[in-house]
């Protein structure tokens, strides 16, 4: 059904005008959709509850959310009710279906209320809903009794009340009071006041850090140099083809030219690593030396 060409009063009068399903018929098309798939079934079957959808999507105008929206994820909602119903279980598909629009239209709000993900639990998503009712409800009954409930005292009783952990229930605090804002956004109403983005820490490499990367490469690169002239020119070229290629040769390709076996190169390459390992330890003692 394309809703994007109402408007959400021309919906709901759309909606309320649809036919009324007795039991029977009901049943008669579920089973129609379900086991021959047919298209006009399902059509009709969604048509007639499309008013529990308009209803229950206007129960959520309160998350800010245009209504349109709403109803669009409320219908999506019922033809996934649809779907999956099972006419032969003995419910009522207006029963079934109330789960499915429920649970589309939250996940809408939750995903458009923050650009944070706002909760992925059941239990974070059922404190999203709740939250302020269970607030207002233990306050009310408090201050009946002559008590101010103070900030932890009250998080800890919306925790129980709901069943989740204390930190959910602070971490959703967060989330429900207040919307995003851009880091573009200046911390002041001058004309040319510091972006909040200017406030946030770099990540990348600093310049001390820049400089003192770029000098011990340069150091390793010169030892490297220095172990590869201990090497004969053999070994040289064994490292060089093996280590130093975009795509290094195999042992086998380097005995063929070499004229060697392939288990040869091998003991060859080993050799040639270890005199490069202990020109290297020599080099680094040699400085650790002179620094100390």
């Amino acid at each position: 059904m394309a809703l994007d060409a109402f408007s959400d009063h021309a919906l709901s009068r759309k909606a309320m005008k649809a036919e009324l399903l007795d039991a029977e018929t009901e049943l008669r098309l579920a089973y129609a959709w379900r086991d021959q798939r047919d298209e006009q079934a399902l059509h009709r079957l969604i048509t007639a509850y499309m008013r529990l959808a308009v209803s229950m999507a206007g129960k959520f105008r309160r998350y800010g959310a245009p209504m349109n929206d709403l109803i669009q994820e409320a219908s999506l909602g019922l033809m996934k009710a649809a779907d999956k119903f099972d006419p032969d279980r003995g419910v009522r598909f207006s029963t079934y279906a109330v789960w499915w629009i429920k649970a589309s239209i939250q996940d809408y709000v939750m995903r458009n209320w923050s650009m944070v993900r706002t909760g992925s639990t059941s239990s974070q998503k059922s404190l999203f809903f709740n939250m302020r009712r269970v607030q207002a409800r233990l306050e009310r009954e408090a201050e009946a009794e002559g008590r101010r409930l103070e900030g932890h005292e009250l998080r800890r009783m919306i925790s129980e009340e709901v069943g989740v952990p204390l930190a959910d229930v602070e971490m959703m605090e967060g989330r429900l009071s207040g919307s995003d804002f851009s880091l573009n956004a200046t911390q002041s109403s001058e004309d040319e006041g510091r972006e909040w983005i200017e406030a946030l820490e770099d990540d990348g490499m600093q310049a001390a850090e820049k400089v003192e990367n770029n000098h011990d490469t340069d150091t390793l690169r010169q030892w490297l140099l220095v172990a590869l002239t201990s090497l004969n020119e053999r070994e040289r070229f064994i490292v060089r083809e093996r280590k130093l290629r975009e795509e290094p040769r195999t042992l086998e390709s380097l005995g063929d030219e070499l004229g060697l076996s392939k288990e040869r190169v091998r003991q060859l390459e080993a050799a040639a690593f270890g005199k490069m390992r202990k020109s290297l330890e020599s080099q680094s003692r040699e400085v650790h030396h002179f620094l100390g």
